[in-house]
């Protein structure tokens, strides 16, 4: 599957470089690329959940650690091919990497030999194992799902927003907030691994819990020191750092809550929050700064749907 998802992503980029309308890079590079990510994405993490399933949600961040961090690779390469060769000729050039290489590293995804003990961990042998149709039968799933919305919602608002807001609340030059956001970015691939950890060790329902109380106080932070520079680092860092805390701790919670037997299908259905939390996420936040002509008002609804999460979870999920 590790390789289908591959070529499916090599193919979607080549097609892009074909393009000559915008509906056609959305058809290709956006539907067929999305459809490979989706395979890709969630087979490493399936992988390592069995590698290492005393500390899964560590592995699991660590592995996405190279997701987030993905970007200080590909964009600078992206940048010169694109002065050489143009847009068009770089979709294609990235295309037939992302084929070769992720072809090439899908063949050491393999799953442990179940018959060699010494490399399995049977930590999670008391954990039920919920096939996907069972699994979205409990409130638990539901309510997990709640809150891996809400975290996505806070944080992707805040990362759509950074530039701008330190443009226009804290009044800093575009250099300078491209800077920031640059320096944002390390606190979101710092949050896999950290959350990763924080989960393996106090439970998915306390990580939860530390992840939306954090969340909070950035947001009252940022509500009482409205333009202090010092301020907006500490509380942007806070909710860069807890959206990678969220892509390691929706994935951990999913092996300790519905086991890691149909992993694979139960995270794909939990990772519909993160579509849902990127959409809307969109449009409050443009509603607040039409309505309100400032971003700062912003930190209501995050600050009140963190609060809503930790009632949520606090009361329907398992500390697993």
């Amino acid at each position: 599957m590790s390789i289908l998802g591959s070529v499916l992503i090599g193919l979607a980029w080549i097609l892009a470089g074909f393009a000559k309308s915008i509906e056609f890079i959305i058809l290709t590079y956006g539907f067929l690329g999305g459809i490979g990510v989706g395979i890709v994405y969630g087979i490493p993490i399936a992988v390592v959940t069995e590698w290492f399933s005393e500390k899964k949600g560590f592995a699991v961040g660590l592995t996405l650690l190279g997701f987030g961090l993905s970007p200080f690779l590909t964009a600078p390469i992206a940048g010169e091919l694109i002065i050489k060769f143009g847009v068009l000729s770089t979709f294609k050039i990235l295309g037939i990497l992302f084929s070769i290489i992720l072809t090439f590293l899908s063949l050491f995804l393999k799953f442990p030999n179940k018959d060699k003990n010494q490399y399995i961990s049977n930590t999670a042998s008391n954990i039920d194992e919920f096939k996907p149709k069972e699994m979205l039968k409990t409130s638990k799933f539901y309510a997990l799902w709640i809150c891996y919305m809400i975290g996505t919602f806070c944080g992707l608002m805040i990362i759509g927003i950074s530039s701008s807001y330190a443009q226009e609340v804290i009044g800093i030059t575009p250099l300078k907030a491209a800077f920031f956001t640059s320096f944002f970015a390390l606190f979101n691939g710092v949050g896999r691994p950290l959350f990763g950890a924080i989960t393996d060790k106090l439970g998915s329902k306390n990580a939860i819990t530390l992840s939306y109380l954090s969340i909070i106080f950035a947001g009252i932070v940022s509500l009482v020191f409205k333009s202090n520079i010092i301020a907006f680092s500490l509380a942007f860092s806070i909710i860069w750092l807890n959206l990678g805390g969220w892509l390691a701790i929706a994935p951990a919670s999913t092996v300790n809550i519905f086991g890691k037997n149909y992993y694979t299908a139960n995270y794909g259905l939990l990772f519909t929050a993160y579509g849902i939390g990127a959409v809307t996420q969109g449009f409050i936040s443009g509603y607040f700064k039409e309505t309100f002509g400032s971003y700062i008002y912003i930190f209501y609804p995050i600050i009140i749907s963190c609060v809503l999460g930790l009632i949520i979870s606090r009361i329907f999920i398992n500390n697993k």
